[in-house]
């Protein structure tokens, strides 16, 4: 076979070898013309024949123009231009203010190795009772970067029906009186419950406070990486405050148990008014009664204030955060929770109002409130 002039391109165009899909075709489908064989070449190129194209198809008739697009009546008026205003925030999310506020100002971060949130809000309801709690760092804290200093637990004792609860506040001389105060918690209300869960079902109030002492005491000896700790030791770095009882279902109505170390305190929510049940900074027409402030791990001997909660009455335990505005139960911040109060707020919304600002009142507050249902 001579040697295809066009070389590898040539072979390519005239190879007997037919593509696939190809060979089934009819020879000169898409091309017609007349065959031609050109001399030294192998293979017949066709030449087309124009005669035999298909006619042309007549153009599509021209488009008509769109109509004109439509003039405005008038230019648009620029908008006159406007001073530069800071996002505010939605109203809702501003402190309730409650006569003359404090400053506002942006929190620093608390200083602590420990997670210590500025927020706690908890609420939830058994059969006989609906509880509300709320704890937040108070102003002044969060000015100066500390943590919160208050703490509170609470627990529901089903066998009883019994809600228990401890309030703590941490003395602020103490470096690390966050954590005496959680410890302080925790421990009571362990030792509360252990006591109901006893076959007597008694509760020993005075081991409720040594218990509680003793975990402050084995905490600043964890603290401090030492075999032993005195409890004056403790008391420097984990002082607290506590308030720590139980209201319980009977046949005639909730009876509260309540033991006192330090200047917490606990009231009772009546006809609009306050009536303090333990010892407290104020009470009314009296003076004041003492700024100082006595905490765990001293032991003082107590006893439980036992008192029935009536129909339509509220329990209230909480810090001097909160008693200390509340005063002697006559001011606007006591209206404003006699109000607020009288009926289960949400939790958020119960943590919302306990976040108030007023002057000089800038101290953690802790609060819980118990509602006795009567359905």
């Amino acid at each position: 076979m001579p040697k295809n002039p066009l070389g590898a391109l040539g072979d390519f165009f005239f190879s007997r070898e037919e593509p696939d899909g190809a060979r089934d075709d009819p020879p000169g489908r898409g091309m017609s013309g007349t065959p031609q064989q050109t001399e030294g070449q192998i293979g017949t190129i066709y030449t087309p024949d124009p005669r035999s194209a298909p006619p042309r198809q007549p153009a599509a008739p021209p488009r008509q123009p769109a109509a004109p697009p439509r003039q405005p009546a008038a230019p648009p008026r620029q908008p006159a231009p406007r001073a530069e205003v800071p996002p505010r925030e939605p109203r809702n999310w501003r402190p309730r203010l409650i006569g003359t506020p404090i400053e506002v100002f942006e929190p620093l971060p608390p200083v602590t190795n420990s997670y210590r949130p500025d927020y706690v809000a908890d609420g939830w309801s058994t059969r006989n009772f609906t509880v509300r709690l709320a704890s937040v760092r108070g102003y002044v804290h969060r000015f100066r970067g500390l943590p919160r200093q208050d703490d509170i637990a609470v627990a529901h004792h089903r066998p009883s029906g019994a809600i228990v609860f401890a309030v703590a506040d941490g003395v602020s001389a103490a470096p690390h009186s966050h954590l005496g105060a959680t410890a302080a918690c925790r421990a009571a209300v362990g030792a509360i419950t252990a006591g109901l869960d006893a076959e007597d079902t008694s509760v020993n109030w005075q081991n409720v406070v040594e218990r509680a002492a003793w975990q402050l005491v084995e905490q600043a000896r964890v603290l401090l990486d030492t075999a032993e700790v005195t409890p004056e030791r403790a008391e420097r770095e984990l002082a607290s405050t506590l308030v720590a009882g139980m209201v319980c279902p009977t046949a005639n109505g909730p009876l509260a148990s309540i033991v006192q170390v330090g200047d917490s305190s606990a009231w009772v929510l009546s006809g609009g008014g306050f009536r303090c049940v333990l010892e407290a900074k104020y009470s009314a027409g009296d003076e004041v009664v003492s700024s100082a402030v006595s905490g765990l791990p001293r032991v003082p001997q107590v006893k439980p204030r036992i008192r029935p909660l009536a129909t339509g009455e509220v329990l209230l335990v909480g810090t001097d955060g909160f008693g200390d505005p509340l005063g002697d139960g006559s001011g606007a911040v006591a209206k404003h929770f006699a109000e607020r109060l009288a009926q289960p707020l949400s939790p958020l919304n119960f943590a919302y109002d306990l976040d108030f600002s007023r002057e000089t009142f800038d101290d953690d507050r802790t609060l819980l409130a118990i509602w006795p249902r009567t359905t």
